[in-house]
Order: structure tokens, then C-alpha cells, then sequence
């Protein structure tokens, strides 16, 4: 009796749950959500190329295009909306994580995993929002200088620096799902229909770029935990600057920013073909 009353439990969450997936509200602020996503991959593509070229007071990273959005009262109303967006596209992703495998169909090994990553892609959907709320507030701070700030204190005792190990790790596994997904054309899944072969190729150069610097990303966490040093932890603009500094350094920078200029163009074609 037990068991049947958890599965009723679950049908019934299940059910409930398509009911508010079903919402043409919801899935139009969700649509809203990713031309937030595509806008900010292009501010940071283009404060990538500034950084190639020449000194730029912006940070390659979200903190550095919200803060470009907050100069003037319109972009400040571009991020209540972009935040709202972002904040029902968490939403979408928490519904479906409720009704992915519900029909008991999958096994419990794909249940679960299919429910952490829409949980964890609802989180930083909402992370994300908050610091959009926040830079419209005026209230943002640099993403840089807060990641700084929290690989120092991790790194204050042997547990610390297990975890930001850890964190590289994870980092770039999500880093390496992103070329693979590039590569074998598996963001067709999350279309209705086929996009055409450019924006296919957009997708395609974007998941790979995007993937490319999460996993330099966490090779300087990495290291970063190893060798005590919080200054390397400091997210996408460390990674950006990086690339920078290395040979040839420019060109890799701005063929790395083309990359997410491509995957911030998907997105925003992305809210017109989304599978919801």
C-alpha cells in the first residue's frame, strides 16, 4: 500500500505540474527567459573583444554586461524583465523535473539524474536573476571579486580546498556536456522543430565555445585549490583574461568571444523554437 500511495503521490505532483507547464503565461515569460540568456552571452562577447584589443574597465563575465545594461534607465527595465524571464524559465525547469520519468517508464538512475540537473539548472536561473535585480537595483557587485572572495575563505582549511577541487570538477564536467551536446547536434532535443542550418551552426559553434571556457574555468579552480591562491578562482572574466595572456592570446580571445556571440544568437532564436 505504501508503494501505491508514493506512485499516486507522484501522479498526482506529475499532474499537477502539466497543468502549470500548460500555462501560455508562463511559457511566453520562459520564452522571455532565453533572449535574456542569448543578450547577456552577447555583452560578454563584446566585452570579451574590447578585452582582446585593448584595457576595459568591464568584467568579461554576467556582473560586467548587467552593469553595462544598468547605465541608463532602459536597461534597467530590460533586466526587471530579462530577471523575470530567467525566474520562469527556473520555474519550467522545476516542472519538468517533476514530470520527467513520472510515468515510472525511466529507471530510478535517469530519474534522478534528470531531476538534479533541472534542479540545478532552476538554481542558477534563479542566481542569475538575482544579480540581474540586483545591477537594476543598484545594488550589483563584480562576479569576479565575490568568487575571489569566497575561494579565500574555502581555502582557509584542507576541507575548503577539497571543495573548490571538487567544484573544478564538476565544473567541467557540465563544461564537457556543453561540447558534447555541440558536437553531436543533441540541442535538437530542446527544439520544436528544426532551427535551419545556420542557426543550427550557431548552436553548434556556441555550445562548443561555451563548454570550452567552463572548462578553463575550472582548471584555474583547480589550480586555484591546489595552490592556495583565491586570485585564479575568479570565474569567467579570470578565465577570459587568461586566454588573454596566453600566445596569441587576442586572436584566442576573440575567436573565443565569436564562439559565445554564436551561442548568445541561438538562445535568443532558441526562445522562438523551445521545447517546452
Amino acid at each position: 500500500m505504501t508503494d501505491e500511495r508514493v506512485q499516486t503521490a507522484k501522479s498526482s505532483a506529475a499532474s499537477t505540474a502539466r497543468q502549470a507547464a500548460d500555462s501560455k503565461w508562463l511559457e511566453r515569460m520562459a520564452r522571455l527567459g532565453f533572449v535574456m540568456s542569448g543578450l547577456l552571452h552577447l555583452l560578454i562577447a563584446y566585452i570579451a573583444v574590447k578585452l582582446a584589443w585593448s584595457p576595459t574597465p568591464e568584467n568579461a563575465d554576467q556582473s560586467g554586461a548587467f552593469g553595462l545594461l544598468a547605465q541608463n534607465t532602459a536597461g534597467k527595465v530590460v533586466l526587471w524583465v530579462g530577471a523575470i524571464g530567467l525566474i520562469a524559465l527556473a520555474v519550467v525547469e522545476l516542472i519538468q523535473g517533476v514530470v520527467r520519468n513520472s510515468d515510472g517508464g525511466g529507471s530510478a538512475k535517469d530519474e534522478v539524474l534528470d531531476r538534479g540537473k533541472s534542479f540545478a539548472t532552476a538554481v542558477v536561473y534563479v542566481v542569475i536573476a538575482f544579480s540581474a535585480i540586483s545591477f537594476a537595483r543598484g545594488s550589483g557587485k563584480s562576479s569576479s571579486s565575490q568568487n575571489t572572495s569566497m575561494s579565500g575563505k574555502l581555502m582557509q582549511n584542507t576541507g575548503g580546498r577539497i571543495l573548490l577541487v571538487l567544484v573544478a570538477l564538476i565544473i567541467a564536467g557540465v563544461g564537457v556536456y556543453y561540447i558534447v551536446k555541440g558536437v553531436k547536434r543533441k540541442f535538437h532535443e530542446d527544439l520544436v522543430e528544426h532551427p535551419g542550418k545556420a542557426v543550427e551552426w550557431l548552436a553548434i559553434i556556441g555550445h562548443v565555445a561555451k563548454g570550452a571556457v567552463l572548462v578553463i574555468v575550472a582548471g584555474l579552480v583547480a589550480v586555484a585549490g591546489f595552490q592556495k591562491d583565491a586570485d585564479k578562482a575568479s570565474g569567467l572574466d579570470g578565465a577570459l583574461k587568461t586566454l588573454r595572456d596566453a600566445a596569441f592570446g587576442p586572436y584566442l580571445l576573440t575567436l573565443m568571444a565569436l564562439g559565445l556571440a554564436a551561442y548568445g544568437a541561438y538562445s535568443i532564436v532558441r526562445a522562438k523554437y523551445a521545447r517546452f
